[in-house]
């Protein structure tokens, strides 16, 4: 059903986005190519550095930006004022899509999320990663039964030290993605988690970690995520009765192989009760800009069709699994939601 206080459909949308670094920038240029959405505001104290707001006048912050008459906003503002931030919007009455996470703290985004569901208003989360094309069509050939039973759900995410991060670790800025999509992919929450930091680089938050779960249908997960890998690596894998999906989310790319039906007649080998290597498939996969297809999502939401945004909700949970992560990594306990 729409969400209350949508915007009729085909009306065009008055777009606002605040903070203009690293991620508004992409958001600003996607807006602009979007159809149905024009941007008519921004807004960053530090001023628009990379020369994205053309004609428009740089606002200094979110009163400024809804003092420009807009009906939705996009919020890429350091992690620690996404709250302060979203309130303000939803207290304006201004649909909102606020860039992973949520919040600082789940406490906080669940005051988000309960803010837009009692104002009746669209509130999303930027996961950006549940647009990848080889994620997209991983989930939906898992849902039309082509792995069978889901065993097991694995991520990578590995690679060098992003000058964009200040205020967050690699958990809430990095492994956030990773528990997102791995529980969106298999339809269900998280059950209880483990996990395992390390502070490597000098720095204030966490750097590596290594973390493991099992999911309410039980789907065992793991993660491994870093910033200090000269290895670039974006990897997720799905395991099942029928076989294993790889998604190579760098390149968009979709594998599958095949639990193979060769039997070896090697002595040693043929008493081992397991699968061996059968035929692989790499999909041939239409590929779009994720952001883009983010703020189509952002945008059909708003006009009350049917549509895969990140509701609030869903990143508050994943929040949640976050801290739960951290508190094992001090604890030494499997920490359960």
């Amino acid at each position: 059903m729409p969400v209350v206080g949508t915007l009729a459909e085909g009306t065009p949308i008055r777009m606002g986005v605040i903070g203009l670094g690293s991620m508004g920038r992409h958001h600003a240029r996607v807006i602009r190519e979007v159809e149905g959405m024009d941007l008519v505001a921004v807004a960053d104290p530090y001023g628009d550095k990379h020369g994205v707001a053309k004609d428009l006048a740089v606002q200094p912050d979110v009163q400024a930006l809804i003092a420009q008459g807009i009906d939705a906003a996009m919020v890429a503002v350091p992690t620690y004022l996404h709250e302060e931030v979203a309130l303000a919007l939803a207290e304006a009455g201004v649909h909102t899509m606020v860039e992973k996470p949520i919040a600082a703290t789940a406490e906080s985004g669940a005051r988000v999320a309960r803010a837009f569901e009692e104002a009746g208003l669209v509130g999303a989360v930027g996961y950006v990663e549940r647009c990848n094309p080889a994620l997209l069509e991983m989930r939906r050939r898992i849902a039309d039964g082509e792995l069978g039973e889901v065993y097991q759900i694995t991520t990578s995410r590995q690679g060098p030290f992003p000058a964009r991060i200040a205020d967050v670790g690699v958990v809430k800025d990095l492994a956030t993605h990773d528990i997102d999509l791995t529980s969106w992919i298999a339809r269900s929450p998280y059950a209880s988690v483990a996990g395992q930091v390390s502070h490597r680089s000098g720095r204030e938050h966490e750097d590596m970690v290594v973390a493991t779960g099992r999911l309410r249908n039980g789907i065992i997960v793991s993660h491994v995520v870093n910033w200090l890998s000269p290895l670039k690596v974006r990897e997720t894998i799905a395991t099942g009765e029928k076989g294993a999906f790889i998604a190579n989310t760098l390149h968009g790319d979709l594998t599958f192989v095949a639990n193979g039906d060769v039997r070896s007649e090697w002595d040693k080998v043929s008493v081992f009760r397991g699968v061996s290597e059968g035929d692989s498939i790499r999909y041939a996969i239409a590929q779009r800009e994720p952001l883009r297809v983010e703020q189509e999502n952002f945008r059909d939401a708003l006009w009350g069709r049917a549509s895969d945004v990140v509701s609030m909700a869903e990143g508050v949970h994943t929040l949640q699994v976050v801290e739960a992560v951290l508190e094992s990594a001090a604890t030494g306990q499997t920490s359960a939601l």
